[in-house]
């Protein structure tokens, strides 16, 4: 039973949005709701009559109007005992299942127009509508229609596209470009209705369209949309400066560069309280002070203060140059000297706790490249299938090849079977994949491993204790640190100086049966994911 004790079909025939009222019908006189007269009893009913008329010729077959007066009596029947097969639809291919896959589109360029009349006045918002065609057994008349067919193929070949994206993208299509000419433009509001009733993603058709140089994209950006959300409530002199400030460390200048969206983000949420604060009390940035700044500074300690005092400066240097502000209240302000924190060795149960957790394939190759190559997250993330030599037991992390173990061998390999098994036709060149990057050539993003987090040891602190662990083999050696791993000389003097500072505390803490040096293979004893002998 679907619903209110029925099945789907009698629970949405009753629906009065089907246009199915309640009336007397025509065949048992009931009170149901009615199609052409007639309830859903009946409907079954004219169809038993139908199927088992002798001479009823195939054309007729199709329609049950005429059956309908007929009826005198219905069946008696059980419900969901009988499982109808329909025969098989003409066209379909012997031994395979489903219509005859779809030919591809003859090559197409772009089309040669000899006048193209550019439009006197705007049109407005244009309203697409949704077009039926089938391009198994016509070609589309329009040029352009079947230039976008011809890039949509290539690209769906070229990223491995699923079927049912393969349509969908051929569907918004064609509702675009059908009555597509030379010299008119498509605007990315227009098209939006399309992609949420197709189920389609934006970024692909939008790609096409821009290929095609006939996009108009006038979607507003989210990040300002956010800055001025941030700003609504600071006041209005502080506010426009502020975002000023934003777009320019956003998009840089003569003699700055463009910051990352997320530094801007970031730099501008650990001001708002400051500034909120500042705009209850002042009309201008001009009008703050030393005093004010050192107030906000004061309270805070470690990377939060770190952070809130380069933002500051940043704001307040570019005030000056600019001419907003007459004088520098963050001039006097020093971060001090960074304390460089002594990492301590991960527990084996921390380490336990973390290998329980990866009960995911790539979760696996996470830990397993993390904890014994030393490899940080961005660089687990953009490996490449290429980087992985198999027959010669190589894997190249970050530029600088080495061997590759048992244990990081297996995994590896349980891995590519379990990308192989769930996407077959992926052209994603990367290593590690998932649902969404399948169906192009990015990387996944660095959310992607949740189960990890909240763990004492974490992919970026196995990898800090990799390093370690590697110092405390050598003896504190930077030469072999860097030479190992392949890091800056300041980060392989400041694994150095951590190795030396735990040795001098605890002068036992050398390399032991249990901190092999690297020129070794890390053994494993076990089917799985095991640092018993690591």
């Amino acid at each position: 039973m679907y619903a209110a004790g029925k099945c789907l079909a009698c629970y949405n025939f009753r629906q009065p949005a089907k246009g199915h009222h309640v009336g007397v019908c025509s065949g048992c006189e009931r009170e149901q709701p009615l199609k052409t007269g007639y309830c859903r009893l009946c409907w079954h009913q004219a169809r038993l009559l139908r199927d088992t008329d002798p001479d009823a010729d195939a054309r007729a077959k199709n329609v049950m109007a005429p059956w309908l007066p007929k009826i005198r009596h219905h069946q008696l029947f059980l419900a969901d005992l009988e499982n109808r097969v329909g025969p098989p639809k003409t066209g379909r291919r012997r031994g395979a299942k489903g219509r005859p896959l779809k030919p591809a589109p003859a090559p197409a360029s772009r089309p040669i127009a000899e006048f193209i009349q550019p439009p006197l006045f705007d049109a407005g918002t244009r309203d697409y509508q949704v077009r039926r065609f089938d391009l198994r057994s016509a070609t589309p008349d329009n040029p352009w229609l079947a230039w976008a067919l011809y890039l949509a193929h290539n690209l769906a070949e070229a990223r491995g596209w699923e079927p049912v994206v393969r349509r969908g993208v051929q569907r918004v299509l064609t509702a675009i470009l059908a009555e597509h000419v030379a010299g008119d433009t498509v605007r990315a509001s227009d098209v939006r209705p399309l992609f949420d009733k197709h189920s389609v993603s934006f970024v692909r058709v939008l790609e096409i369209l821009a290929a095609m140089d006939v996009l108009i994209d006038d979607r507003p950006d989210t990040f300002d949309a956010w800055v001025g959300t941030k700003v609504a409530g600071l006041a209005p002199a502080i506010a426009r400066d502020v975002t000023a400030w934003v777009n320019h460390r956003r998009h840089g200048g003569p003699r700055a560069k463009p910051r990352d969206v997320s530094t801007c983000r970031i730099q501008l949420s650990v001001l708002l309280p400051a500034l909120t604060n500042w705009s209850s009390n002042y009309d201008h940035l001009r009008e703050v002070t030393a005093d004010d700044v050192a107030a906000v500074v004061d309270g805070l300690t470690g990377r939060r203060r770190e952070m809130v005092v380069t933002a500051l400066r940043s704001l307040f240097t570019w005030a000056k140059r600019t001419g907003l502000i007459f004088r520098n209240p963050a001039a006097d302000i020093r971060l001090g000297r960074k304390t460089v924190p002594i990492w301590q060795p991960l527990t084996r149960g921390e380490i336990d706790q973390t290998v329980a957790a990866a009960t995911t394939p790539q979760a696996r190759l996470f830990v397993a490249l993390a904890a014994i190559h030393g490899a940080r997250p961005g660089q687990i993330r953009t490996l490449l299938l290429k980087d992985v030599d198999i027959p010669n037991r190589r894997i190249t992390i970050a530029g600088r090849e080495r061997p590759l173990d048992d244990l990081t061998h297996r995994v590896i390999l349980h891995w590519l079977d379990h990308r192989r098994t769930r996407w077959p036709n992926t052209a994603n060149p990367h290593l590690l994949i998932n649902m969404d990057t399948a169906l192009h050539h990015a990387a996944p993003s660095h959310t992607w491993i949740l189960n990890l987090r909240g763990l004492p040891a974490t992919i970026e602190r196995l990898r800090i204790d990799r390093q370690l662990e590697e110092a405390l083999a050598n003896n504190g050696d930077p030469l072999l640190q860097a030479e190992v791993f392949g890091v800056h000389s300041s980060t392989a003097v400041r694994y150095a100086t951590n190795a030396m500072h735990l040795l001098r505390d605890d002068p036992h803490a050398t390399a032991s049966e249990t901190s092999p040096p690297t020129p070794g293979p890390i053994p494993d004893t076990g089917s799985g994911l095991s640092w018993s002998s690591a």
